[in-house]
């Protein structure tokens, strides 16, 4: 089975028609680890699924990076602002590992909106991602960096000995001599 469909079944049911709609609109891509899929300032003409691999978002901001947020397998990505308006990224997407997409367009992903199991799934996972976002923003706002981390730590401690420790302490709020301290205090 295609491994966007089992993940599409996650969500909601999907009959043979519906997938014979959607599979055709798919196209196989393999990302190098350090390219950069989407820069920011460009507009983002496709959704993905990340088939493997590992990927971060992230803004420049006075000359350093922010990581965002990381994307892991399997899920689907995109610029969301970017790709919903067809307006310039405000963040760029990198692959920290080798990984697989597969790329729908812009065009081809609102045409399926006519099919209910892919405008299901696409609602769904707009909540998920809304509801991710959410979290997010209110560990930030109520949460010091070392509890953000254990949670990290409980949540996706595959991410932790993946990402690299100053995309990390980025994605934390902090710099990495405090993730390092952190780190040491929990050991």
């Amino acid at each position: 089975m295609h491994p966007l469909r089992q993940f599409i079944t996650g969500y909601t049911p999907l009959s043979e028609s519906d997938w014979q709609s959607i599979e055709p609109c798919l196209v196989r891509q393999d990302v190098a680890k350090g390219h950069i899929i989407l820069t920011e300032g460009r507009i983002c003409r496709h959704l993905y699924f990340l088939e493997s691999g590992l990927l971060r978002f992230f803004i420049l901001k006075d000359g350093n990076d922010i990581t965002k947020y990381f994307t892991d397998v399997p899920y689907v990505f995109t610029s969301q602002k970017s790709f919903t308006s067809q307006q310039p990224a405000r963040e760029s997407i990198e692959a920290l590992e080798n990984s697989v997409v597969w790329l729908m367009t812009y065009d081809d992903a609102n045409r399926l909106l006519r099919l209910d199991a892919w405008s299901t799934f696409i609602r769904l996972l707009i909540q998920e991602v809304q509801h991710y976002t959410e979290a997010i923003l209110e560990a930030l706002q109520t949460e010091t960096a070392e509890r953000r981390y254990q949670q990290l730590l409980v949540e996706r401690p595959h991410l932790v000995q993946r990402v690299p420790l100053k995309h990390l302490a980025s994605y934390l709020g902090i710099a990495q001599p405090s993730l390092s301290r952190i780190r040491k205090n929990i050991r």
